[in-house]
């Protein structure tokens, strides 16, 4: 495997990156850096996270940029094998960044939010949305992809800008397979764009999921992102779905009906990427937020039961 981090590589800009990854050849991962200048998003450095932590012979080439130091500062060269380059003083992250992060039980799961919440620097009502957040998103990693490396997860607070940018990879079975159980899809962007339905569990054929697996989770980030205007982008397989912007702030339940856009012929990623960006400002009130999701939902659910009986049955 080579992957190649160029001078910039955002929710945004993600598809340069992307290009500069080929995952040919997994018993070795050599990774690469633009020589001048290196900025990126949490989700690459968990992308290289998770890639090392398949193979026991990753290399990465010199990095000559002066930003490298992020890299040693955020840890990957651990989950490379390596020793660090750098000599940096550490300081406590608290408000200002979570490291490289490898999570394999609820456990860790929880020891990983209470530590975001410095880093939210909302008040503990608002604080609530974005744990939930990370929590389902998380969760789907350990309920879902069974992913022997478990969910890799790092996030970046930005003062400038007020946002939070926060990435979570695992290299599991992908949401095509995870999917499969209960819905058979055709390509690895139909299951992406089934798994953004709410009640759309793998779990079960059933609409609306169940009382345990609603099937809401990946829907619930996406709603988040379009009301505040937040980059999204998830990625599995050959495929990615990435929510643009949309002054509309309308809540869809068919992700075809919101303003993104989609690919299907990227290097194959087995798992599945997410990447995130929330700006603090605009966070909306989590309650008013739950009832606008909650409305949406069961539109989704009627719409698609609906559906399902106007087909004729033949058995």
């Amino acid at each position: 495997m080579k992957i190649h981090v160029p001078n910039s590589a955002f929710i945004y800009n993600i598809d340069s990156f992307l290009a500069g990854f080929d995952p040919s050849d997994p018993s070795i991962l050599e990774v690469s850096t633009n020589d001048q200048w290196i900025s990126m998003h949490p989700l690459v450095l968990c992308m290289i996270a998770a890639l090392a932590l398949k193979t026991d012979n990753a290399t990465i080439d010199e990095v000559k940029a002066r930003s490298g130091h992020y890299i040693t500062r955020m840890g990957l060269y651990p989950f490379l094998g390596l020793p660090s380059p750098h000599e940096i003083e550490e300081h406590d992250p608290s408000g200002r960044f979570i490291p490289l992060t490898q999570i394999e039980s609820s456990g860790e799961l929880t020891d990983f939010l209470n530590d975001m919440v410095p880093l939210l620097h909302l008040p503990p009502a608002q604080s609530r949305t974005i744990r939930y957040i990370m929590s389902e998103l998380i969760r789907n990693v350990l309920e879902h992809a069974q992913a022997g490396n478990g969910a890799i997860v790092a996030a970046q607070y930005y003062s400038k800008s007020n946002t939070i940018r926060i990435g979570i990879v695992d290299t599991g079975i992908g949401i095509k397979q995870s999917m499969a159980f209960a819905h058979a899809t055709a390509s690895d962007l139909e299951a992406i764009k089934m798994s953004l339905i709410p009640g759309m569990t793998g779990t079960t054929v059933r609409e609306g999921g169940t009382d345990y697996n609603a099937g809401a989770g990946l829907f619930f980030v996406k709603s988040i992102a379009t009301i505040n205007e937040d980059p999204f982008l998830i990625y599995s397989g050959n495929s990615m779905y990435k929510l643009l912007k949309s002054k509309k702030k309308k809540l869809n339940w068919n992700p075809e009906d919101d303003s993104h856009s989609e690919r299907e012929d990227l290097p194959r990623w087995e798992g599945t990427v997410v990447g995130l960006d929330i700006n603090l400002d605009s966070t909306e009130a989590f309650a008013d937020l739950l009832t606008l999701i909650q409305s949406t939902y069961s539109e989704a659910v009627r719409v698609r039961r609906k559906d399902r009986f106007r087909k004729a049955n033949f058995i």
